[in-house]
């Protein structure tokens, strides 16, 4: 068990390039898309190597409160133990509290399903989750005609009052600080008496790629969508979804840590199970990398990037990929030339403000971040030891990590975050290392 208050010794490698295969646990942003349309099928889905972490668990947690049947199941598959997770639908209850924590996808995507319960559904979560964006999914609910008990704050912590059904129609949403907003109605339209038409009103909306996986996702579960993007409106029409049998796909941009081992040592990492397609934001690392100095190739083994240690700067938009921009300035502050890393505003309401706390932390480390209020400016350093915050955001710890493998005398406090996302990554790591 780690202690959340220990600093955890990064580990260290200098130069010495590696050779190595690994296999990243589950997505979490497909895991838990799935589980709430399995939760509102005709019949049961069974979900194949689901991510367990923190936020998983917390969507299993509360979709267990509201009355589904959720058992896990461990099977041989080609000789390899599998996890499944088996989601039986059922009739929604109310009068029960939801635990969020800190996880966007499970305070944004469970209130729509909540609605459609009979009676009081309650949410809470960590301190974070109080100051993080949730009025435009509050507001479109109350538009569409479900009570909400929120104090005005528009916030955490909040109660739903769920009348069984929810009339849907027209909605106008402005989703640009989070495509979550946007998602969450999706994802439970079809449950809607009358559908969904959502169209999109305000700035930029971010992160495009995760709107494209819920698309994808509620037509591969049997629902109608209809994408008209010159309006930037979704038509979600009314009707069954249909249990499935469905592979979770590796989490890619998890998995922008483990190729930053080539990166910065040398040598080639393989991830395996690379899907040849999807729309995880992830998998754009491909290019990315590869313009910061990698080589990378598929085959049926799965993704091999191969680099040098010797890693270029990059002048790049990261708006539709903003997750991956903490790995991303860590790689740039071990660079051989400066890099910008723009279109990023919306990182200010994640699990921290991204932004502010790389530069804080890359800066206390001896490096040269300048901040705007949507970019990095990065210019390469010399870096010294220290400890590395995470302000209990898993993509701040990985991007600690990172930076240890070049720098002696790195501590990241409070490694156990990254169980947000990865079930253990400190094992995992150091198992790749020693």
């Amino acid at each position: 068990m780690i202690n959340n208050n220990a600093h955890w010794p990064a580990l260290f490698r200098g130069s010495k390039p590696v050779d190595i295969s690994v296999v990243i646990p589950g997505s979490k942003s497909v895991t838990n898309r799935a589980l709430i349309l399995a939760a509102q099928a005709d019949s049961p889905s069974v979900l194949r190597r689901p991510l367990v972490s923190r936020d998983s668990e917390l969507m299993v947690a509360g979709l267990r409160a509201l009355g589904i049947l959720i058992e896990e199941n461990t099977v041989l598959v080609n000789g390899v133990e599998e996890l499944q997770w088996i989601v039986t639908p059922a009739p929604l209850q109310g009068g029960v509290k939801v635990d969020v924590g800190n996880a966007g996808t499970v305070m944004r995507f469970l209130p729509p399903l909540a609605a459609l319960a009979q009676g009081d559904v309650a949410f809470d979560g960590d301190p974070r989750s109080y100051e993080r964006p949730l009025g435009p999914v509050i507001k479109a609910l109350e538009e569409l005609g479900i009570s909400i008990d929120h104090d005005g704050r528009y916030s955490l912590p909040m109660k739903v009052h769920g009348t069984g059904n929810i009339p849907g129609g027209d909605l106008t949403i402005d989703a640009s600080a989070s495509s979550q907003f946007l998602s969450a109605l999706l994802l439970v339209a079809p449950s809607f008496d009358k559908g969904l038409i959502a169209t999109h009103k305000g700035g930029a909306l971010p992160s495009m790629p995760h709107i494209e996986m819920t698309v994808d996702m509620l037509r591969d579960f049997g629902a109608y969508v209809e994408v008209d993007s010159a309006s930037q409106s979704w038509i979600v029409k009314a009707g069954k979804l249909h249990g499935k049998e469905l592979v979770i796909e590796p989490d890619l941009s998890n998995a922008a840590p483990f190729l930053s081992l080539a990166m910065v040592c040398g040598g080639s990492v393989t991830i395996a199970d690379w899907p040849s397609k999807t729309t995880q934001p992830g998998d754009q690392l491909r290019g990315i990398l590869t313009s910061m100095g990698a080589n990378v190739s598929m085959d049926e083994k799965g993704l091999t990037l191969t680099g040098t240690g010797k890693i270029h700067g990059i002048d790049i938009d990261l708006h539709d990929v903003g997750e991956l921009t903490p790995s991303i300035a860590a790689l740039a502050a071990l660079a051989d030339s400066p890099s910008h890393l723009r279109g990023i505003a919306h990182l200010r309401l994640h699990e921290t403000d991204r932004l502010a706390a790389l530069t804080r932390e890359i800066n206390l480390l001896g490096g040269n971040v300048v901040e705007e209020e949507s970019a990095l400016h990065i210019t390469p350093a010399p870096l010294h030891g220290g400890v590395f915050h995470t302000y209990d955001d898993h993509r701040l710890a990985t991007a600690g990590a990172v930076i240890g493998l070049m720098v002696p005398g790195i501590e990241v406090e409070n490694i156990a975050t990254t169980r947000k996302t990865l079930p253990d990554f400190p094992g995992l790591w150091s198992s790749l290392l020693t």
